[in-house]
């Protein structure tokens, strides 16, 4: 690092305007023209000097934190990594990391992982609040830290992978792909702890046998590194500590939270089955009502965007191709009723059809990813009712008289305006004169009732009264 050129600078902030019998003329910051011999120059720079140097004082240290509540995603890896070049650009002592979840995605976890190996400052996880618990890939995250910390009664573990999660029926046919993921995901943890020297039998059981301790064990056993009661404490408990070549300093130091940007908390509320389901619904609302409703735009904007949105996420929040495949059934059943006349037959496979797949959609992701069933039910429910609307109307209206054309003059009662005959004759109707034949004849200005028409001929019969 370059040495400020302080006595430049000193001396610089005052300018000697003439030297008057040896006697040096200098006006100094205060506008006051002074007369300096040699001994009181000196003094002079040396007060000038020692008050403009601004590297007697001591910056105080400075530490990074963000808190993660919740599952982890695509939107926590990305604000993890964002905030760790936060905290390098800020020549921040670490990073810490309050952390509160019961899991999430492995390929989220994963990254996290990466860039605790590849961060240019000290990771620090403090699993906190008291209260507060680091499950599932929680577990990694904590143990893959520079520095694990935990607050008293906090709870961490249950690090087995349930990506395939499902009945007995589908974790006895994905058995042999469990067992592989598990395999691969205890050799992950082994490699975690062998790095950071954490207690590496009891990393692998917590993948193999779900195993979950509370915080004051976890120090015990060498899981962790230490317990603080709070962000101050820690850094007190920090202060000190050797990370690689870097003694951390962090008992004065400040703490400078680094929040979420607004896209990341966009993304963050987007990366959730229960936003993903709602885009799902108004895509299929969106384009079926412009199919059925031509020229209205905006509902096929609407669903064109939400689906966009839609295959965006589902390519880091992967659904089951099953689900979509039934969904997709259960719209088209929807689409065929509202033109068929099946008289709903179709609209109730729909429904049936929609339900499973909505239950399948999200099953083979943790639990903090799955759709709550209070979310399938609604989401049904609401399917149902808005295509039994349309089914309905469309039953209605197979049904309805007609409003034009030449089909509505059936029934009428008009007078005949000559006789009419098997052979012929004529009425006025609609404004228009019509030929006419009537097996039994009319004479003019009787009433007659059109009962048919046949290309340009009504048929009709005389009508009494």
């Amino acid at each position: 690092m370059p040495v400020p050129d302080y006595a430049g600078r000193a001396i610089a902030a005052t300018q000697f305007l003439c030297q008057d019998g040896g006697n040096l003329i200098a006006e100094t910051g205060f506008f006051a023209r002074v007369d300096l011999n040699g001994k009181d120059m000196k003094r002079w720079l040396f007060i000038a000097m020692a008050a403009l140097l601004p590297g007697i004082t001591t910056h105080a240290a400075q530490v990074g934190l963000i808190k993660i509540d919740g599952a982890i995603g695509p939107a926590t890896a990305n604000y993890i990594s964002r905030a760790l070049g936060v905290a390098a650009s800020q020549n921040d002592q670490c990073l810490i990391i309050e952390l509160n979840t019961p899991g999430g995605l492995a390929t989220s976890m994963d990254d996290i992982v990466q860039d605790f190996y590849q961060s240019p400052v000290p990771t620090v996880v403090y699993v906190a609040p008291e209260g507060a618990m680091a499950g599932s890939a929680g577990v990694y995250i904590t143990l893959a830290a520079d520095i694990a910390a935990m607050a008293p009664h906090t709870v961490i573990g249950a690090a087995h992978p349930v990506e395939m999660g499902g009945g007995e029926m589908e974790e006895t046919t994905n058995s042999i792909m469990m067992q592989k993921i598990g395999n691969a995901y205890t050799a992950v943890m082994q490699t975690i702890a062998e790095k950071r020297h954490r207690n590496v039998e009891w990393a692998e059981s917590s993948v193999t046998a779900s195993k979950a301790i509370t915080s004051e064990e976890a120090l015990n056993l060498n899981v962790i590194n230490l317990i603080a009661t709070n962000v101050p404490d820690l850094l007190q408990k920090l202060n000190g500590r050797k990370v690689g070549d870097k003694i951390l300093k962090t008992a004065s130091a400040d703490v400078v939270e680094i929040p979420m940007t607004p896209a990341e908390q966009l993304f963050q509320l987007f990366w959730q089955p229960e936003v993903m389901m709602i885009l799902m619904l108004i895509a299929i609302y969106g384009i079926i009502a412009e199919i059925s409703h031509p020229g209205a735009i905006f509902p096929g904007v609407a669903g064109a965007l939400a689906l966009i949105l839609l295959l965006y996420m589902s390519a880091t929040l992967p659904v089951n191709i099953a689900g979509v495949a039934l969904i997709l059934l259960a719209v088209a059943l929807f689409v065929i009723d509202i033109f068929a006349p099946t008289h709903g037959v179709l609209t109730g496979g729909g429904i049936i059809a929609f339900f499973l797949g909505a239950l399948l959609l999200f099953n083979h992701e943790p639990k903090v990813y799955q759709l709550p069933m209070t979310w399938i039910v609604s989401a049904t429910l609401v399917t149902a009712a808005f295509f039994i609307f349309f089914v309905t109307k469309g039953i209605r209206a197979q049904f309805l008289p007609k409003q034009s054309g030449k089909e509505t003059m059936i029934g009428k009662i008009v007078k005949a305006q000559s006789r009419i005959d098997s052979a012929g004759g004529r009425v006025f109707i609609e404004g228009e004169l019509w030929n006419a034949v009537s097996e039994t004849p009319v004479d003019a200005g009787q009433n007659v009732e059109v009962t048919g028409i046949e290309g340009l001929t009504l048929q009709v019969k005389p009508k009494q009264g």
